[in-house]
């Protein structure tokens, strides 16, 4: 008997299955950058496209993103970026020439 690594067809309606990756929820921290004033934000969602439309008013550049699977991490990072202030200029250091284009 052959040994695959994808299911077959006839499994894919298996309820026990784990849902695949693409399917799986992801949350998002982000920094976007204000294209007129150069002004930086730091926030996070779950639908980063969507996020980016709401923020037109800003006139946003998306500069950095990072993923995570867990709501509760994503929120944890995005605080430690904004209160800390060694977090965030150790991630500006990370993305210099980012910022600078």
């Amino acid at each position: 008997m052959a040994c695959s690594k994808f299911p077959s067809p006839k499994d894919a309606g298996n309820l026990d299955s784990k849902p695949s990756p693409s399917t799986q929820m992801m949350f998002y921290v982000y920094i976007i950058r204000n294209k007129g004033t150069g002004e930086i934000y730091i926030g996070y969602t779950d639908n980063l496209e969507r996020r980016m439309k709401e923020h037109k008013t800003k006139n946003p550049e998306l500069i950095y993103y990072e993923a995570y699977k867990s709501k509760i991490d994503a929120q944890n990072r995005e605080r430690k970026l904004k209160q800390r202030g060694q977090s965030i200029r150790w991630l500006k250091g990370r993305i210099k020439y980012s910022l600078e284009a």
